[in-house]
């Protein structure tokens, strides 16, 4: 049953088109292997398994490259004698065939790097991104271990959010490009495609805490949250079937992404909480009245955002169900004043 699975996905690989998938292109152009070897259409077949096997169907096995090279060296070392016999034309038409053929072949492309020993070096848009969340990652922990020096872990507070900004921008540009064209109406649609987008309020997240004067510890949560659920995401498209995963990295990912909402619900209790701290800051000499301004507007947007409204909700719910008996207990002048705040932000 299994080998007849295997046989119908690689069917419906051998039948994909892969000239009309633009991913397919840049995926072969990141493919470090000799010229002498793309020219052959069992090199490329094999390259073409294995990007239908990561962007399609990640079930799908594909054998290793040196036995696809054993089995193509092993046909054409042991040609069919009748076959030879019968096929054979008079020495000038093949001559002339020849010659034709050789000038309708394009030009080679200028030779490529040495490859690696498995014979592949990509470093594709995905993996870039992988590897700025886990830089983004490593620095957010130096910046929350408690241990750390205050030096370092200023530095690592500064570079996690930077990184999370660049990551976030180019997630943006992979998924929307940039506007169909520089006018108003244009700017203005696009705007309203990626402003609800999680990308852009992490975008702006990063933004806001990276041009802080004084650094807020807090907002490292919501950052390590996104570039740990991104990073297993790619981890687990890519790398499932490696030893090394399996050995050290599969129980921690497996871990990571059926947890994924607590994840989520940490990154909201963390970015609703820093809106408090922000108030409370406004009491002391490290006081940024515009910063808290600014970062009570985007909490509005993550409170509509269709990708964190759900989890908003449900913490904002939880704070009303154990601020408002006690306000209306103890503090009932206070109640006007927050009707107020609560028409502003659901306005």
């Amino acid at each position: 049953m299994v080998g007849a699975n295997q046989v119908e996905k690689r069917a419906a690989a051998e039948a994909y088109d892969f000239d009309s998938d633009s991913r397919w292109s840049n995926y072969w152009n990141n493919v470090l292997i000799p010229p002498q070897m793309s020219a052959r259409p069992e090199v490329r077949r094999h390259y073409q398994l294995k990007f239908y096997q990561r962007y399609i169907d990640p079930e799908l096995e594909v054998d290793s490259l040196s036995s696809v090279k054993n089995s193509s060296s092993a046909s054409s070392a042991f040609p069919s004698g009748p076959n030879i016999s019968v096929h054979q034309r008079p020495a000038a038409a093949g001559a002339s065939t020849a010659r034709s053929a050789a000038e309708n072949i394009p030009p080679r492309p200028p030779p490529r790097a040495a490859p690696r020993a498995d014979g592949t070096l990509q470093l594709d848009q995905k993996s870039f991104q992988f590897l700025n969340n886990a830089w983004v990652a490593v620095m957010a922990i130096l910046a929350m271990f408690p241990f750390s020096p205050r030096g370092i872990s200023d530095r690592g507070y500064r570079f996690s959010l930077a990184g999370s900004a660049v990551a976030c921008a180019h997630s943006l540009y992979l998924n929307h490009r940039r506007p169909r064209a520089w006018t108003l109406e244009a700017l203005q649609q696009w705007m309203q495609i990626i402003v609800p987008s999680k990308d852009f309020l992490s975008f702006m997240f990063s933004v806001i805490f990276f041009s802080s004067m004084y650094p807020v510890k807090f907002a490292v949560i919501p950052v390590l949250c996104r570039s740990l659920e991104q990073a297993v995401m790619f981890l687990r498209g890519n790398f499932n079937n490696t030893q090394l995963y399996k050995r050290f990295l599969k129980r921690a990912c497996d871990l990571l992404a059926n947890n994924r909402t607590m994840l989520h619900m940490i990154s909201a209790n963390a970015e609703i909480g820093i809106g408090f701290q922000l108030i409370f800051m406004i009491l002391t000499p490290q006081r940024n009245i515009v910063q808290a301004l600014i970062y009570w507007q985007l909490l509005k947007l993550y409170y509509r955002a269709p990708n964190t409204s759900l989890y908003h909700h449900q913490i904002w719910s939880r704070i009303g169900a154990k601020v408002n008996p006690l306000i209306h207990r103890f503090a009932p002048v206070l109640e006007r004043p927050i009707d107020y705040v609560r028409n502003w932000f659901l306005s």
